[in-house]
């Protein structure tokens, strides 16, 4: 069964981004970036919607609270990232312009790479990572002066349910020189959808979302590593059986 409730969500994941993502190309042509956006995420919705129904995947969010929603005020959000998920999903949580920071490499994919190549983000070249970090710097600065929040994945790449990486600092450089607080959040999406293999399973995923913390006067490092301590430690508490 999860064979063919995974083969029937990657069809209705091809059979829509088609037609979303050469609709959002055309548009670019004469449309803003903030309301591409918010037609990009409608995708999103559809595909989550998809992840529900085919997949029986379930989303319980928590401290969505500490979101400053309606704001003008800037924000950085750092989460974990086990599996494809996340990137789909918190979009469609957050009702703000947001900035991803990826690899290059994922503008290669059809309809769905061409479309962020149009949405302005932040697209790095991993193999350097000194032009990297100043990419993400310059250009997340820029982007939250225009009211975007940005979005990274401090572990640099997908972590394997119950694992860690090592948390990079390029989201809290960029906060710490903007100003900007970071917002942890932890997400168990790999009890589901694993960060390799295809067949995805049923189940609950929780997002934990922690409160700001200011980035003003502190060093990087130090800030990261406080981000680390808080998602690893939810990570914990959300998903206690992927850590025994």
């Amino acid at each position: 069964m999860p064979l063919i409730r995974s083969v029937l969500h990657m069809a209705w994941m091809l059979l829509t981004v088609i037609p979303w993502g050469l609709a959002l190309v055309f548009a670019s042509l004469w449309v803003s970036r903030t309301p591409l956006w918010w037609f990009a995420v409608n995708w999103f919705r559809v595909v989550i919607w998809g992840t529900r129904v085919f997949l029986g995947v379930r989303v319980q969010v928590s401290g969505m609270e500490h979101l400053p929603l309606g704001q003008t005020g800037s924000a950085i959000l750092l989460s974990k990232h086990q599996s494809a998920l996340e990137t789909l999903l918190l979009p469609t949580l957050i009702s703000h312009p947001l900035a991803f920071v990826f690899k290059r490499e994922l503008l290669r994919i059809p309809f769905f790479g061409w479309s962020m190549a149009r949405l302005d983000m932040i697209h790095i070249d991993r193999e350097s990572r000194a032009q990297a970090l100043k990419q993400v710097v310059t250009q997340g600065k820029a982007l939250l002066e225009q009211g975007v929040w940005i979005i990274l994945f401090p572990e640099g790449t997908r972590i394997e349910r119950g694992q860690q990486g090592t948390y990079q600092t390029a989201g809290t450089r960029l906060a710490v020189q903007a100003g900007a607080p970071v917002i942890p959040i932890a997400v168990s999406s790999g009890k589901c959808w694993p960060r390799k293999g295809f067949i995805k399973y049923p189940g609950v995923v929780q997002v934990s979302i922690g409160r700001p913390i200011a980035s003003v006067g502190r060093e990087p490092k130090e800030l990261m590593r406080e981000v680390e301590a808080w998602i690893e430690a939810e990570m914990r508490r959300i998903d206690p059986e992927a850590y025994l």
